[in-house]
Protein backbone atom coordinates (compact mmCIF):
# COMPACT_ATOMS: atom_id res chain seq x y z
CA UNK A 1 0.00 0.00 0.00
CA UNK A 2 1.24 3.49 -0.88
CA UNK A 3 1.32 5.68 2.26
CA UNK A 4 2.13 8.97 0.54
CA UNK A 5 -1.49 10.13 0.98
CA UNK A 6 -1.73 9.00 4.60
CA UNK A 7 -1.67 11.57 7.41
CA UNK A 8 0.74 10.17 9.99
CA UNK A 9 -0.30 12.87 12.45
CA UNK A 10 -3.53 10.90 12.89
CA UNK A 11 -1.52 8.19 14.63
CA UNK A 12 -0.56 10.71 17.29
CA UNK A 13 -4.21 11.73 17.63
CA UNK A 14 -5.20 8.08 18.10
CA UNK A 15 -2.51 7.65 20.77
CA UNK A 16 -3.58 10.74 22.72
CA UNK A 17 -7.30 9.90 22.53
CA UNK A 18 -6.67 6.31 23.60
CA UNK A 19 -4.57 7.46 26.56
CA UNK A 20 -6.86 10.29 27.68
CA UNK A 21 -10.34 9.05 26.67
CA UNK A 22 -11.42 12.64 27.10
CA UNK A 23 -11.94 15.22 24.33
CA UNK A 24 -11.05 18.24 26.46
CA UNK A 25 -7.86 16.68 27.87
CA UNK A 26 -6.81 15.44 24.43
CA UNK A 27 -7.37 18.88 22.87
CA UNK A 28 -5.28 20.55 25.58
CA UNK A 29 -2.49 18.00 25.20
CA UNK A 30 -2.36 18.53 21.44
CA UNK A 31 -2.78 22.33 21.70
CA UNK A 32 -5.94 22.18 19.57
CA UNK A 33 -9.37 23.69 19.95
CA UNK A 34 -12.15 21.16 20.48
CA UNK A 35 -13.67 21.89 17.00
CA UNK A 36 -10.24 21.31 15.42
CA UNK A 37 -9.79 18.07 17.33
CA UNK A 38 -13.30 16.94 16.30
CA UNK A 39 -12.40 17.63 12.67
CA UNK A 40 -9.25 15.49 12.95
CA UNK A 41 -11.21 12.77 14.75
CA UNK A 42 -13.62 12.58 11.81
CA UNK A 43 -10.63 12.13 9.47
CA UNK A 44 -9.26 9.43 11.79
CA UNK A 45 -12.62 7.60 11.76
CA UNK A 46 -12.75 7.81 7.97
CA UNK A 47 -9.18 6.51 7.72
CA UNK A 48 -9.99 3.37 9.72
CA UNK A 49 -13.66 3.03 8.72
CA UNK A 50 -14.73 2.86 12.36
CA UNK A 51 -15.97 5.32 15.04
CA UNK A 52 -12.93 4.29 17.17
CA UNK A 53 -13.87 6.55 20.11
CA UNK A 54 -17.50 7.14 21.13
CA UNK A 55 -18.96 9.27 23.85
CA UNK A 56 -19.82 7.74 27.21
CA UNK A 57 -20.95 8.98 30.61
CA UNK A 58 -17.32 9.55 31.67
CA UNK A 59 -15.85 10.82 28.39
CA UNK A 60 -14.91 8.51 25.55
CA UNK A 61 -14.92 4.75 25.12
CA UNK A 62 -12.70 2.89 22.67
CA UNK A 63 -14.48 0.61 20.20
CA UNK A 64 -13.39 -3.01 19.80
CA UNK A 65 -11.48 -2.07 16.62
CA UNK A 66 -9.67 0.76 18.43
CA UNK A 67 -8.71 -1.65 21.22
CA UNK A 68 -7.45 -4.13 18.63
CA UNK A 69 -5.42 -1.47 16.77
CA UNK A 70 -4.09 0.26 19.89
CA UNK A 71 -0.91 -1.81 20.54
CA UNK A 72 0.41 -1.26 17.02
CA UNK A 73 -0.66 2.37 16.71
CA UNK A 74 0.75 3.31 20.11
CA UNK A 75 4.06 1.61 19.28
CA UNK A 76 4.30 3.37 15.91
CA UNK A 77 3.42 6.77 17.39
CA UNK A 78 5.98 6.31 20.17
CA UNK A 79 8.67 5.35 17.65
CA UNK A 80 7.93 8.44 15.56
CA UNK A 81 8.06 10.69 18.64
CA UNK A 82 11.34 9.10 19.74
CA UNK A 83 12.79 9.51 16.23
CA UNK A 84 12.09 13.23 16.11
CA UNK A 85 13.15 13.76 19.70
CA UNK A 86 16.51 12.08 19.04
CA UNK A 87 17.09 13.98 15.81
CA UNK A 88 16.48 17.31 17.53
CA UNK A 89 18.44 16.77 20.73
CA UNK A 90 22.08 16.73 21.76
CA UNK A 91 22.06 12.98 21.12
CA UNK A 92 23.23 13.77 17.61
CA UNK A 93 26.73 14.03 19.10
CA UNK A 94 26.51 10.31 19.92
CA UNK A 95 25.53 9.27 16.40
CA UNK A 96 27.76 6.89 14.49
CA UNK A 97 28.45 8.91 11.37
CA UNK A 98 31.19 9.20 8.77
CA UNK A 99 31.92 12.80 7.80
CA UNK A 100 33.69 13.48 4.49
CA UNK A 101 35.76 16.65 4.28
CA UNK A 102 37.32 17.75 0.98
CA UNK A 103 40.18 20.22 1.35
CA UNK A 104 43.94 20.65 0.83
CA UNK A 105 46.95 19.43 2.77
CA UNK A 106 47.47 23.00 3.98
CA UNK A 107 43.95 23.32 5.41
CA UNK A 108 44.27 19.86 6.93
CA UNK A 109 47.49 20.82 8.71
CA UNK A 110 45.83 23.88 10.25
CA UNK A 111 42.40 22.48 11.01
CA UNK A 112 42.64 18.77 11.73
CA UNK A 113 44.69 18.79 14.97
CA UNK A 114 42.16 20.87 16.97
CA UNK A 115 39.13 19.48 15.09
CA UNK A 116 40.08 15.86 15.73
CA UNK A 117 40.64 16.62 19.41
CA UNK A 118 37.19 18.19 19.56
CA UNK A 119 35.55 15.20 17.88
CA UNK A 120 37.24 12.74 20.22
CA UNK A 121 35.94 14.71 23.20
CA UNK A 122 32.44 15.69 22.05
CA UNK A 123 31.44 13.28 19.25
CA UNK A 124 33.58 10.15 19.63
CA UNK A 125 31.40 8.02 17.32
CA UNK A 126 31.96 10.34 14.35
CA UNK A 127 34.60 9.19 11.85
CA UNK A 128 36.36 11.94 9.90
CA UNK A 129 37.58 11.19 6.38
CA UNK A 130 39.53 13.83 4.43
CA UNK A 131 40.13 13.91 0.69
CA UNK A 132 42.09 16.29 -1.49
CA UNK A 133 39.91 18.69 -3.42
CA UNK A 134 42.47 18.66 -6.26
CA UNK A 135 42.00 22.34 -7.01
CA UNK A 136 38.37 21.94 -8.06
CA UNK A 137 34.98 22.33 -6.41
CA UNK A 138 33.73 18.76 -5.69
CA UNK A 139 30.26 19.64 -6.98
CA UNK A 140 29.16 16.16 -7.99
CA UNK A 141 30.46 14.69 -4.73
CA UNK A 142 28.51 17.30 -2.76
CA UNK A 143 25.35 16.58 -4.74
CA UNK A 144 25.71 12.80 -4.42
CA UNK A 145 26.40 12.92 -0.68
CA UNK A 146 30.00 11.74 -1.09
CA UNK A 147 31.30 15.06 0.28
CA UNK A 148 29.79 16.66 3.37
CA UNK A 149 31.93 19.78 3.46
CA UNK A 150 34.54 21.36 1.19
CA UNK A 151 37.05 23.95 2.45
CA UNK A 152 39.41 25.92 0.22
CA UNK A 153 40.08 29.37 -1.19
CA UNK A 154 39.49 28.80 -4.89
CA UNK A 155 35.79 27.94 -5.18
CA UNK A 156 33.85 30.28 -7.47
CA UNK A 157 30.54 30.38 -9.36
CA UNK A 158 28.66 28.24 -6.86
CA UNK A 159 25.24 26.88 -7.89
CA UNK A 160 22.18 27.84 -5.86
CA UNK A 161 22.05 24.36 -4.29
CA UNK A 162 25.27 25.09 -2.36
CA UNK A 163 25.81 27.21 0.73
CA UNK A 164 29.05 28.92 1.68
CA UNK A 165 30.50 30.60 4.74
CA UNK A 166 33.69 32.65 4.71
CA UNK A 167 36.03 31.41 7.42
CA UNK A 168 38.95 33.83 7.07
CA UNK A 169 41.06 35.61 4.49
CA UNK A 170 44.80 35.72 3.92
CA UNK A 171 47.21 37.85 1.97
CA UNK A 172 50.28 36.74 0.01
CA UNK A 173 53.96 37.06 0.95
CA UNK A 174 57.20 35.77 -0.54
CA UNK A 175 59.16 33.03 1.22
CA UNK A 176 62.89 32.58 0.62
CA UNK A 177 65.97 31.34 2.44
CA UNK A 178 68.29 33.72 4.23
CA UNK A 179 71.16 32.79 1.89
CA UNK A 180 69.17 33.83 -1.19
CA UNK A 181 70.81 36.76 -3.06
CA UNK A 182 67.57 38.74 -2.70
CA UNK A 183 67.27 38.23 1.05
CA UNK A 184 67.65 41.17 3.39
CA UNK A 185 66.32 43.85 1.03
CA UNK A 186 62.88 44.84 -0.27
CA UNK A 187 61.87 42.98 -3.41
CA UNK A 188 61.38 45.06 -6.53
CA UNK A 189 59.14 43.90 -9.34
CA UNK A 190 62.21 43.61 -11.59
CA UNK A 191 64.23 41.46 -9.17
CA UNK A 192 61.13 39.39 -8.43
CA UNK A 193 60.57 38.58 -12.12
CA UNK A 194 64.25 37.77 -12.70
CA UNK A 195 64.35 35.22 -9.86
CA UNK A 196 63.53 31.52 -10.07
CA UNK A 197 60.12 30.56 -8.67
CA UNK A 198 58.31 27.44 -7.52
CA UNK A 199 54.53 27.28 -7.37
CA UNK A 200 51.86 25.06 -5.90
CA UNK A 201 49.67 23.72 -8.69
CA UNK A 202 46.88 21.28 -7.95
CA UNK A 203 45.80 21.06 -11.57
CA UNK A 204 49.19 21.09 -13.34
CA UNK A 205 48.72 24.65 -14.60
CA UNK A 206 51.80 26.82 -13.95
CA UNK A 207 50.03 30.03 -14.93
CA UNK A 208 48.49 31.08 -11.62
CA UNK A 209 47.19 34.17 -9.83
CA UNK A 210 50.63 35.78 -9.73
CA UNK A 211 51.28 35.22 -13.43
CA UNK A 212 47.92 36.63 -14.46
CA UNK A 213 48.62 39.75 -12.40
CA UNK A 214 52.13 40.11 -13.84
CA UNK A 215 50.69 39.88 -17.37
CA UNK A 216 48.66 43.04 -16.68
CA UNK A 217 51.98 44.90 -16.40
CA UNK A 218 53.56 43.14 -19.35
CA UNK A 219 55.79 41.17 -16.99
CA UNK A 220 56.58 37.48 -16.66
CA UNK A 221 58.42 35.36 -14.11
CA UNK A 222 60.31 32.11 -14.55
CA UNK A 223 58.76 29.10 -12.85
CA UNK A 224 61.22 26.26 -12.47
CA UNK A 225 58.89 23.79 -10.69
CA UNK A 226 55.22 23.18 -9.99
CA UNK A 227 54.46 21.17 -6.84
CA UNK A 228 51.17 19.38 -6.12
CA UNK A 229 51.23 20.29 -2.43
CA UNK A 230 51.00 23.34 -0.21
CA UNK A 231 53.27 21.82 2.44
CA UNK A 232 56.24 20.59 0.36
CA UNK A 233 57.41 23.88 -1.26
CA UNK A 234 58.88 25.43 1.95
CA UNK A 235 61.27 22.47 2.15
CA UNK A 236 62.42 23.20 -1.39
CA UNK A 237 62.94 26.87 -0.56
CA UNK A 238 65.08 25.85 2.39
CA UNK A 239 67.74 24.31 0.13
CA UNK A 240 67.47 26.29 -3.13
CA UNK A 241 67.68 29.88 -4.36
CA UNK A 242 64.02 30.02 -5.34
CA UNK A 243 61.08 32.20 -4.31
CA UNK A 244 57.71 30.91 -3.15
CA UNK A 245 54.76 33.29 -3.28
CA UNK A 246 52.32 31.82 -0.78
CA UNK A 247 49.71 32.55 1.86
CA UNK A 248 51.08 34.35 4.89
CA UNK A 249 50.28 31.54 7.33
CA UNK A 250 52.19 29.03 5.16
CA UNK A 251 55.25 31.27 5.23
CA UNK A 252 54.92 32.05 8.95
CA UNK A 253 54.68 28.34 9.78
CA UNK A 254 57.79 27.61 7.69
CA UNK A 255 59.76 30.48 9.28
CA UNK A 256 58.77 29.29 12.76
CA UNK A 257 60.13 25.82 11.94
CA UNK A 258 63.32 26.97 10.16
CA UNK A 259 65.19 30.07 11.29
CA UNK A 260 67.09 30.11 8.00
CA UNK A 261 63.89 31.07 6.16
CA UNK A 262 62.39 34.53 5.94
CA UNK A 263 59.41 36.21 4.36
CA UNK A 264 59.20 39.46 2.41
CA UNK A 265 56.25 41.54 1.20
CA UNK A 266 55.14 40.65 -2.29
CA UNK A 267 55.98 43.40 -4.83
CA UNK A 268 52.62 42.75 -6.50
CA UNK A 269 49.27 43.79 -5.08
CA UNK A 270 47.38 40.50 -5.00
CA UNK A 271 43.78 40.10 -3.89
CA UNK A 272 43.54 38.26 -0.54
CA UNK A 273 42.28 34.70 -0.67
CA UNK A 274 38.90 34.05 0.93
CA UNK A 275 38.91 30.64 2.63
CA UNK A 276 35.34 29.31 2.75
CA UNK A 277 33.47 26.17 3.72
CA UNK A 278 30.93 24.89 1.19
CA UNK A 279 28.05 22.45 1.74
CA UNK A 280 24.97 21.21 -0.08
CA UNK A 281 21.46 22.34 0.81
CA UNK A 282 20.62 18.76 1.85
CA UNK A 283 22.95 19.25 4.86
CA UNK A 284 21.73 22.72 5.81
CA UNK A 285 19.42 21.60 8.65
CA UNK A 286 21.27 18.47 9.78
CA UNK A 287 22.11 19.01 13.46
CA UNK A 288 25.47 17.23 13.41
CA UNK A 289 26.46 19.07 10.23
CA UNK A 290 25.45 22.41 11.77
CA UNK A 291 27.49 21.65 14.89
CA UNK A 292 30.59 20.71 12.88
CA UNK A 293 30.33 23.84 10.74
CA UNK A 294 30.14 25.99 13.87
CA UNK A 295 33.17 24.27 15.39
CA UNK A 296 35.20 24.73 12.21
CA UNK A 297 34.23 28.40 11.96
CA UNK A 298 35.17 28.95 15.61
CA UNK A 299 38.52 27.15 15.24
CA UNK A 300 39.39 29.26 12.19
CA UNK A 301 38.31 32.47 13.92
CA UNK A 302 40.50 31.64 16.91
CA UNK A 303 43.43 30.68 14.68
CA UNK A 304 43.34 33.85 12.61
CA UNK A 305 41.68 36.15 15.16
CA UNK A 306 39.06 37.20 12.64
CA UNK A 307 35.30 37.20 12.88
CA UNK A 308 33.51 34.88 10.50
CA UNK A 309 30.67 35.99 8.30
CA UNK A 310 27.16 34.60 8.14
CA UNK A 311 26.39 31.81 5.72
CA UNK A 312 24.80 32.67 2.41
CA UNK A 313 23.34 30.49 -0.28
Amino acid sequence: MNIQHKDLNLLLLFKVLFEELNVTAAAERMALSQPALSHKLNKLRHEFADPLFVRSARGLTATPKAIRLAPQVLALASQLEAFYQDSQSLDFLQQQRRFYLYSTDYIESLLLPPLLQLLLEKAPAVQLVTRNTMGLLPRQELERGECDLAIAGFYTDLPQTLYQQQLYQEDFVVLLRSQHPLAGAPLTLQSYCQAQHIVTTLTGDLDGIVDKELAKFGQKRHVCAGISSFMAPPALVLHNDVLLTCLRSVAETAVAQHDSLQLLPCPLTLKPVQISQIWHSRCQDDLLHQWLRRQIATLCANRFNRATTAATG
